[in-house]
């Protein structure tokens, strides 16, 4: 049965992609551009890192004590070496990418087309921009050694239920999870005591694997540690990338 579903959305890629079965035709030519994409987003990012994740909000302004706490997570983060990456829009993403590069550090976007399109900020220094939200994802997460989470709404609640998720399962290694703004997120941590562990639903090893804090350089070292320590993260002579396979210094 061939149905076909009405929708006043604006008919991006990922829209149709996500819209039922369709034409076989389509779903190859969406396949091949999902493909385009990835191998995209590798040549672009793979000689960025290493690198910490920023999640947050993209809906607080400048001169909130949110902003002012992103901005100096991205400084702290840059100190100790890391490239600092986001979601490239505004808001908490902003601050993260303009701290880092106000401290001398590299700043990396990953953007996304929306319908109400978020735009890019104005402190990356690598940009890449996705049609669809689970390939940004994954480079969010593939090139992480760590992530910080400050306040945000259903996006960075997707986000850091998603990797930890990936966590929990071992598609990815246990790297830290810094949640910062105490007040925000420890009513969150304790619906999932009160609630999750309680009911068996997850264990109290899944919630201790995120760590709370108020102090952006803390989150940083945290981040450090674990991530020389356990990893094996160094810093040291950059490779070159090759022309020959599309990639970007």
């Amino acid at each position: 049965m061939n149905v076909r579903i009405k929708s006043n959305d604006v008919d991006i890629d990922e829209a149709k992609f996500l819209r039922g079965p369709g034409k076989r035709s389509n779903g190859l030519m969406q396949a091949i551009r999902v493909f385009w994409e990835m191998i995209s987003g590798f040549r672009t990012l793979h000689f960025v890192g290493p690198c910490v994740t920023v999640f947050g909000s993209a809906r607080i302004p400048e001169g909130h004590a949110f902003y002012e706490k992103g901005r100096a997570v991205g400084a702290a983060l840059a100190n100790v070496g890391f490239t600092v990456m986001t979601g490239g829009g505004p808001g908490v993403m902003e601050a993260a990418n303009r701290g880092a590069q106000e401290a001398g550090g590299k700043s990396v976007g990953c953007g996304i087309q929306l319908p109400m399109e978020q735009g890019r900020n104005s402190y990356i220094s690598t940009w890449k921009n996705f049609r669809y939200f689970f390939v940004r994802k994954v480079m969010l997460i593939k090139y992480s050694f760590g992530f910080v989470v400050l306040p945000g709404g259903l996006g960075t609640l997707d986000e850091i239920f998603e990797t930890l998720t990936l966590i929990q399962t071992g598609k990815i290694s246990n790297f830290p999870v810094v949640l910062v703004g105490s007040d925000f997120w420890n009513p969150i941590l304790e619906f999932l005591r009160n609630n999750l562990v309680e009911g068996g639903y997850i264990t109290e090893h899944d919630v201790a694997r995120l760590v709370v804090t108020d102090n952006p350089e803390e989150a940083a070292d945290i981040i450090h540690q674990i991530a020389s320590s356990q990893f094996g993260v160094e810093y040291g002579k950059r490779r070159k990338p090759r022309l020959l396979l599309w990639e970007r210094g």
